[in-house]
């Protein structure tokens, strides 16, 4: 299992030459990261290599700290003999700190959160045009939600891969 720091002694870790782990998908690193953090998602540690400087200890963080806590096995799998440690409260946490983020607000907001807004807003649609308009538009509301359900139980989210080709995305995935 992984040791879990606080922002600030991770902070004095990097000074001495940690190295630091985003864990967090490619869109949400490009938007807010803790500079010379490396990207390594977990939707991709299996197949990615960790090329880490032996007798250097690994850093690993995601937004809350929430995913790093619950990869932690994999993550010190990943780690291997180095010694690992979790930033406890991830980014967040860091921020509150104080600390160093580099953000790029010209990066599209995080897909899943593009998601959740979509599918919100049709919902919210769906309802409104249901009680106002014509209860035929609560078919739409039930769409988004039975579409939530089936990314829920497969991981295909058809609207976010609908959302990954707006054009506001496509740098992103260039990228």
């Amino acid at each position: 299992m992984l040791k879990t720091i606080t922002p600030e002694e991770a902070a004095r870790l990097l000074e001495q030459g940690a190295t630091l782990v985003d864990v967090r998908e490619p869109d949400e690193h490009a938007r807010a990261r803790i500079p010379g953090a490396r990207n390594l998602p977990l939707s991709r540690l299996e197949e990615a290599e960790l090329a880490v400087h032996q007798g250097r200890p690994v850093l690993f963080h995601c937004r809350s700290g929430a995913r790093t806590q619950g990869s932690a096995q994999r993550l010190a799998a990943k780690a291997g003999a180095c010694e690992a440690f979790v930033v406890a409260g991830g980014l967040e946490a860091w921020q509150r700190a104080g600390l160093p983020v580099a953000e790029d607000r010209r990066q599209p907001l995080e897909l899943m959160r593009q998601v959740q807004i979509a599918a919100g807003a049709l919902v919210l649609l769906g309802v409104l045009l249901g009680a106002l308009v014509a209860p035929a538009f609560y078919a739409l509301s039930a769409f988004v939600g039975a579409g939530l359900v089936f990314a829920g139980l497969t991981g295909t989210c058809g609207m976010a891969r609908l959302l990954r080709l707006m054009p506001w995305n496509r740098a992103m995935a260039a990228g």
